[in-house]
């Protein structure tokens, strides 16, 4: 008979990770009051500092907050629902970037800082998805995106060199439409896209940029994209909060 598995976590992490779920699942609308710290007791069989141990980590993460008085409620800011195609088409000529008029659209307030803009070696991920030798050089762009004044997604962008010397790519500022506007006007419109998502504990520079609590796993994107006759012409790696994001993808249907 097979050995059960067993959840080896602190008893606090395991509850949070529980009133998580339901939270994030809608099954604990925003708004709404959580159970008394008695009734939390009772149901998970557990101690009163254990309770308030878990309600510590999911206010660090931001799902909930104390008021004073009356209880624990849900906020009603949760995860952020980020569907990725609607950032890949070109922006006209003088039209902001796809993350300020998406987020304008959703009622947000979006924005972007660059952080660096130079020529590295590439990464093996990126180099196998050029088709270089790790040791040639891309341009590298690293910017964090902002929602609301808050850190959203840190992101290193990548082209080979011959693409983006000379060009707006490799210039230490923002670029007005983005990377999409650039690559169309040199003729390179990036036109089909390939996602690999994955998650992982954050690295120090992820935990520093998105303003991290502690124990909560970065949501990480590598994306290739390519002309309509397959070249490609760009790759992001992209982290955003586990916490406080989601995807949503769209396919056609037959």
């Amino acid at each position: 008979m097979p050995r059960q598995a067993k959840d080896i976590r602190p008893r606090s992490q395991q509850i949070a990770a529980d009133l998580r779920a339901l939270i994030t699942a809608g099954d604990q609308a925003p708004g709404t009051k959580l159970q008394s710290t008695q009734q939390l007791m009772d149901r998970f069989s557990v101690t009163s500092q254990t309770v308030q141990n878990a309600l510590g980590i999911l206010k660090a993460e931001g799902y909930i907050e104390g008021r004073p008085g009356k209880g624990v409620y849900v906020r009603e800011t949760q995860q952020e629902t980020i569907t990725p195609g609607d950032y890949a088409q070109p922006r006209g000529a003088g039209q902001p970037y796809a993350w300020i008029t998406e987020a304008t659209r959703r009622g947000q307030s979006g924005g972007s800082m660059l952080l660096d803009v130079a020529e590295v070696e590439a990464p093996a991920q990126v180099a196998k998805a050029f088709g270089l030798d790790p040791a040639d050089l891309v341009v590298k762009r690293t910017q964090v995106l902002t929602l609301d004044d808050q850190p959203a997604e840190l992101a290193h962008l990548y082209y080979p060199a011959k693409i983006a010397r000379g060009t707006a790519l490799a210039e230490r500022r923002k670029i007005r439409g983005g990377s999409p506007a650039v690559l169309a006007g040199l003729g390179l419109e990036p036109e089909k896209f390939e996602d690999v998502i994955s998650t992982r504990p954050p690295t120090v520079e992820e935990f520093i940029a998105l303003e991290l609590p502690q124990e909560v796993p970065i949501l990480r994107t590598f994306r290739v994209a390519r002309t309509a006759d397959g070249r490609p012409v760009e790759a992001q790696v992209l982290a955003k909060a586990g916490h406080r994001h989601e995807l949503r993808y769209r396919w056609p249907m037959p």
